[in-house]
């Protein structure tokens, strides 16, 4: 294909129809490809990212590359991850004039962060399918080569739950500010995608720490999700059904930490998680 595609590029957002018409492609509901065909958007996307040029960038479903050569004019390098054979062939003739684009074809939940950067400091920037949103979370957050920092799109609803304080905090914003601090950078309605999806969405940006909350991350989300198996129920019950402990040595661990065992999960902070997860766990050393 011509250079004139390789001009679409450029204006991704106005041209989204005729590049998917030109390409003789279709978006797949079921890969969940709707396309933020809204430059404003795009760029605050760029923006929250506070590339340089010593930046890696690993983007998960780079589509039609509009947010992609963006990402290139800032960026060091930027590796694009695409799980659709149809638009990785797109892709690189779109994006063949840009010499700091790598497009990889694959699952990105089945491939490790250091298979693609030479150096552990990178960041992810992602328009997220809604589908595969918190496995891909997971993916970066609980990987060994953690990135320095996560800008994604995801539904609005998630975005909230993400971001929730003590009050409205559910397993998802545990598991979330357990690793790094999130903050929501802008909304997006439903009208700046193509096709656009039936719900709005958001741009949450993740400043991943250099050290998880808690060592033992596993007896951490042990007693987290012990504590909201039973949303409804209060602390002292859901932990003792989820741990198999005793209510009273769940009530006395609970004092213990300074907790009062009448509350529920959602009311409590990331710090408070942390006491409860020491005093249910007398091996962990007292917190500093």
């Amino acid at each position: 294909m011509g250079p004139s595609r390789v001009g679409y590029a450029t204006k991704n957002y106005p041209y989204i129809k005729q590049l998917l018409k030109d390409f003789e492609l279709r978006p797949k509901k079921g890969l969940g490809q709707n396309f933020l065909v809204n430059g404003r958007v795009l760029r605050k996307i760029v923006e929250a990212a506070d590339l340089t040029s010593d930046d890696i960038v690993l983007e998960v479903g780079p589509g039609l590359g509009g947010l992609t050569r963006l990402l290139a004019e800032r960026a060091g390098k930027v590796i694009a991850v695409e799980l659709d054979e149809r638009f990785v062939k797109a892709l690189k003739d779109l994006l063949a004039d840009l010499e700091n684009v790598t497009i990889i074809h694959g699952d990105i939940l089945k491939l490790t962060p250091s298979q693609f950067a030479p150096c552990p400091h990178y960041k992810v920037v992602a328009n997220l399918p809604y589908y595969i949103t918190s496995a891909v979370l997971r993916h970066f957050l609980e990987a060994k080569e953690k990135p320095e920092l996560m800008v994604v799109t995801v539904q609005k609803e998630v975005a909230q739950r993400i971001v929730a304080k003590p009050g409205k905090m559910s397993l998802l914003s545990v598991s979330v500010q357990f690793y790094g601090r999130p903050r929501i950078v802008t909304y997006i309605p439903a009208d700046a995608f193509y096709p656009p999806p039936k719900v709005d969405s958001a741009v949450v940006r993740i400043d991943v720490y250099e050290r998880p909350l808690a060592e033992d991350e596993k007896g951490f989300f042990d007693v987290v999700r012990a504590g909201f198996s039973q949303r409804r129920k209060q602390l002292r019950n859901s932990l003792s059904v989820g741990l198999c402990i005793s209510v009273e040595d769940v009530e006395k661990a609970l004092r213990q930490a300074g907790i009062d065992p009448k509350r529920r999960a959602q009311s409590l902070s990331m710090e408070e998680w942390d006491r409860v997860h020491r005093a249910l766990t007398p091996t962990n050393p007292p917190p500093l």
